[in-house]
């Protein structure tokens, strides 16, 4: 098979794959690599570094072939293999897995276990910018205006009208584009701007905290004219990382530096943040992205369209905007997949293809799930009643028995988020979009949960 048919079918299964980790997993392990060929039934994927490839082989190639297999519409094995011209990168004159230096703090505890610390140098230091996320290709709504504007402000005239800028929404909702296309655009007038996660700040500080350059981690992190921190809500109950960004964020303000934040869930909402730090990020403005409307949808498809060079009829993109209501990754990744498995099987883009598109990735059963039997099936599994799981106790097995039915209402019974919080004691979105995702997560790699989802579910009625 041909090396552009193989990377089609890899974008393809990137879109997916989007929607499934972590911004920050996504960027570290997936965002550079390449789908190289496919031979013997097996898809061959390219991947940046000897630590890449390890931790793509070990901890991700059960999803990742899942996903390749959806696409290519049969199980396929999925081999990793080092790029031509890449090397294996060592870390502090070790390479990767071998002993490292550690500190005496619960942050750098965390991160030694994460295996993002590990390749915490040069590639992680660069700004990890997409060339596509700039203000022109961000299509702008009702939903996100106030977002965007301010964004748009704050990379023209750095630190003069919403300073700091502090951007939430739901996971896929463009967050990351703004905060990326106010680097790119500050780039472009000349002016030093740093996008970074979270993540990638409490690495950066662990390192510089073992290996003795404090000062550099500050010259860094204190010089910039724009500081652009994407999902701060990883910094929740890191403490001595949250000081060092709280002199940072002082440091910086008080220079008349722009400060831009992004998370999913407002500052008042993000447990394990300093009070402290909660306050100073309502003090310029904070803004929420919605989930777009059916016109903002199309509107996004329409534009991914002409950036693809592709015509969609208008039935298909109705299809498409209805499959993902309140995600424009997942959106995205529709198409993505859609375009795939058209190229694929020299098909048209009709309505037809699209739904066999994705149906060959997630299949549909006769109807979706009956709302109120998940509910009695958890309470019934948990042993806890009802009222408990709709209630505001934060107790361990309720607060377990809630996230896992956030999960079957959003998976089985096709709720929207809203829907969701509603049924679950009026919770906003972005408490349900994060229990959804922590059951998601915790199934990757703990069988005894999908077991336990199982029992759940052969409860519940359609």
């Amino acid at each position: 098979m041909a090396d552009s048919t193989a990377q089609r079918v890899w974008d393809a299964a990137l879109g997916q794959l989007q929607i499934h980790v972590t911004r920050p997993n996504y960027d570290t392990w997936l965002k550079d690599t390449r789908g190289l060929r496919i031979e013997d039934g097996c898809f061959v994927v390219g991947v940046p570094t000897e630590f890449v490839k390890e931790m793509l082989g070990t901890r991700m190639r059960g999803l990742v072939s899942q996903t390749v297999g959806g696409i290519l519409g049969s199980p396929t094995d999925v081999i990793f293999e080092l790029l031509a011209g890449a090397n294996g990168h060592r870390v502090n004159g070790h390479t990767p897995g071998n002993g490292k230096t550690t500190a005496a703090t619960d942050e750098m505890a965390l991160a030694e276990a994460s295996p993002v610390h590990s390749i915490i140098s040069s590639p992680l230091l660069r700004q990890r910018l997409n060339p596509k996320y700039t203000f022109r290709t961000f299509v702008t709504a009702d939903s996100n205006r106030i977002a965007a504007a301010a964004a748009l402000a704050a990379a023209e005239r750095p630190g003069e009208d919403y300073n700091p800028l502090f951007i939430y929404s739901s996971p896929g909702l463009g967050k990351t584009h703004l905060l990326q296309a106010i680097a790119l655009r500050a780039g472009q007038a000349g002016r030093n701007a740093l996008y970074v996660t979270s993540e990638q700040f409490v690495n950066d500080f662990v390192t510089s905290i073992a290996q003795g350059r404090g000062d550099e981690f500050r010259r860094r992190y204190r010089s910039v004219q724009l500081l652009l921190m994407d999902d701060i809500q990883f910094l929740a109950s890191k403490g001595r990382t949250q000081e060092e960004f709280f002199y940072t964020f002082n440091d910086l303000h008080s220079n008349g530096c722009q400060v831009v934040i992004a998370s999913d869930r407002p500052p008042s909402a993000i447990n394990g943040l300093e009070a402290r730090l909660a306050s100073r990020f309502q003090w310029g403005l904070v803004a929420d992205i919605a989930p777009p409307d059916e016109e903002t949808r199309l509107a996004i498809l329409l534009a991914k369209c002409r950036e693809q060079r592709i015509e969609l009829a208008p039935e298909v993109t109705k299809y498409l905007s209805d499959r993902a209501q309140d995600n424009i990754r997942a959106l995205e990744g529709c198409l993505n997949r859609v375009v795939a498995y058209a190229r694929l099987t020299h098909s048209q883009i009709n309505l037809d293809t699209a739904m066999k598109a994705l149906a060959a990735l997630t299949p549909t059963v006769a109807s979706p799930a009956d709302p109120q039997g998940i509910l009695q099936s958890c309470s019934n599994y948990y042993s806890v009643p009802i009222q408990a799981i709709t209630g505001k106790s934060r107790a361990k097995q309720i607060a377990e028995a809630r996230h896992v039915a956030m999960y079957l209402l959003r998976e089985d019974a096709e709720l929207a988020l809203k829907q969701i919080g509603l049924l679950l004691g009026h919770r906003d979105h972005s408490t349900v979009i994060h229990g959804v995702q922590k059951i998601a997560r915790a199934l990757i790699n703990d069988p005894k949960l999908s077991a336990q989802l199982s029992d759940i579910r052969s409860q519940v009625s359609h």
